[in-house]
């Protein structure tokens, strides 16, 4: 992680860890956190009254189905990978249960509205593809094994 700066470090160290441990690609999850790109303890309002919070800019209306589980905003909004797991656990939910292909399932991440998940999707590609070619650099993955 020496080619990073300090404050990447803690997003990639977390987002391949919640991604290993949600068995999803660590690159989708790389590629959502940097579009993302919050920070913890920031709390941003959207225009129709939620908030996207911390690291992970999750939303506060996903929360509210979780506090049944005692997940407050204050979890999502601190340091730390819990801001990740939470994220990587959600993104597992949307590719194993939503329609689409991958790329659809993962930008509902950010919207199933058609318009913004495509947006959010294509940019997710492109983000995806470079975070990809980051990791086979780095890291012995299935796809460089045999390299």
């Amino acid at each position: 992680m020496i080619d990073l700066p300090l404050d990447l470090q803690e997003r990639v160290v977390c987002s391949i860890t919640a991604a290993i441990k949600y068995e999803i690609p660590a690159n989708i999850l790389l590629a959502i956190a940097e579009k993302e790109g919050g920070k913890p303890g920031q709390w941003v309002r959207n225009s129709n009254g939620t908030h996207d919070v911390g690291s992970m800019q999750f939303n506060t209306a996903y929360l509210q189905d979780l506090s049944k589980y005692g997940i407050t905003p204050d979890h999502v909004a601190n340091t730390g990978c819990y801001a990740y797991d939470l994220a990587a656990w959600r993104v597992r939910l949307h590719i194993k249960n939503d329609k689409g292909d991958i790329w659809t399932k993962a930008a509902n991440y950010h919207s199933r509205t058609p318009k913004y998940n495509a947006k959010y999707r294509a940019d997710l590609i492109v983000r995806a593809n470079r975070w990809s070619g980051w990791l086979e650099n780095r890291f012995i993955t299935n796809n460089n094994k045999e390299k």
